[in-house]
């Protein structure tokens, strides 16, 4: 495949007009021949990865069936978002174990690649459940994860840990050197959140929702995160969960390199307004809000490039720092950038093509036109 004249997202996170080419799936220096696309006037980005969402289109990762994943898989990739990493919810070990054995069993035959799992639940607190189910939360289970990785055969990229909890500090440095630790609905005020991290968390899991606020004498796990260089951070930006003027000011405090986009979106995510679920709980979709009957917003409604395209168009990001947000960060935070999240020669053929209003006109995987 050549595509003509884009203006590609380069290895310098700059827009340079020039021709790509891929070859065997993926891309290369030059092609001897093959499908020409003109790419003038659009912008070439690479594949997104979303590290961090539940379901769409009527279904979810918890249903556990191959019919599910393979219906998120071909709904992200016709949204440009060709690698994925889907989250888990708080339920009984029995039900995570045969979540992670049909991930195991799929074979990404088609649609966006599973690449990763992040288990959001059950190691979190309570008293910041948000949209989890409480039934199931418990302390951090050594054992547990380690059945629950077996069973997925080793595709668990990120855990989920409220470090205030008691084994928390315990757990965290046992796994830090396999998986990525974030902290995710917590109670846990600046020192707690500053020695989980020392001990090896590196992760944010969805900033500013779940954990306690950032306030000039008790800053909390977002000042303990701001203040360890190399931890990332979540950002969802729907329109509903953050406010556009944090979304500009996170940027501006952790820096372009430290921010990841995900959507944490939902099964209603592509449907009509509705009642649905989450973990086993009713939600009420209104427009780009999910809500729990009391309230508490459970997830969102909205795939990834919807947020990227929010998130530039509505909030004032950068697209330069939104693509790296939801493209490279997101691959490096799970540790697949030797392979996916830029465009560069001898990693596979993912890209998305933008018009001027980052409409989508090409979704590419592989070297293959899949929209």
């Amino acid at each position: 495949m050549i595509i003509k004249n884009a203006k590609v997202f380069s290895d310098e996170y700059t827009f340079i007009e020039k021709d790509l080419f891929i070859q065997n799936g993926v891309f290369s220096e030059s092609t001897v021949d093959g499908i020409c696309i003109d790419g003038t006037g659009l912008y070439a980005i690479p594949g997104l990865t979303d590290i961090h969402f539940h379901g769409c289109i009527g279904y979810d990762f918890c249903d556990g069936t191959e019919e599910a994943i393979s219906a998120l898989a071909d709904y992200q990739q016709k949204n440009g978002i060709t690698t994925i990493a889907p989250a888990t919810m708080t339920f009984e070990e029995e039900r995570l174990m045969k979540i992670m054995e049909t991930a195991k069993a799929h074979h990404n035959i088609k649609g966006a690649e599973l690449v990763g799992i992040n288990m959001e639940g059950p190691f979190i607190s309570a008293k910041k459940k948000g949209a989890q189910n409480p039934r199931f939360i418990h302390h951090p289970d050594l054992s547990m994860y380690r059945n629950l990785q077996e069973a997925s055969g080793g595709l668990i990229k990120l855990v989920d840990i409220a470090p205030e909890e008691e084994g928390s500090m315990e757990f965290i440095e046992t796994v830090k050197d396999e998986v990525v630790v974030s902290i995710a609905h917590t109670t846990a005020d600046y020192d707690t959140a500053d020695k989980a991290f020392t001990k090896g968390a590196r992760q944010v899991t969805h900033l500013y929702n779940a954990m306690p606020p950032f306030t000039h004498r008790a800053p909390g796990v977002i000042g303990a995160a701001f203040d360890h260089k190399n931890v990332m951070v979540e950002l969802i930006c729907d329109g509903v969960h953050i406010h556009p003027s944090v979304i500009r000011a996170t940027f501006q405090l952790f820096g372009d390199d430290r921010v990841i986009l995900i959507s944490d979106s939902m099964m209603a995510t592509g449907l009509k307004d509705g009642n649905y679920s989450l973990g086993g709980q009713a939600v009420k979709v209104t427009g780009p809000r999910a809500a729990l009957k009391d309230g508490t917003i459970a997830g969102s409604a909205t795939n990834l490039m919807s947020c990227l395209r929010t998130a530039v168009l509505k909030m004032g990001i950068p697209l330069e720092s939104a693509v790296k947000a939801a493209a490279v960060n997101s691959a490096k935070s799970i540790g697949i950038f030797n392979h996916y999240g830029s465009i560069t020669e001898g990693k596979a053929g993912n890209l998305v093509l933008l018009d001027h209003d980052l409409n989508l006109i090409h979704v590419i995987q592989k070297g293959q036109k899949v929209f």
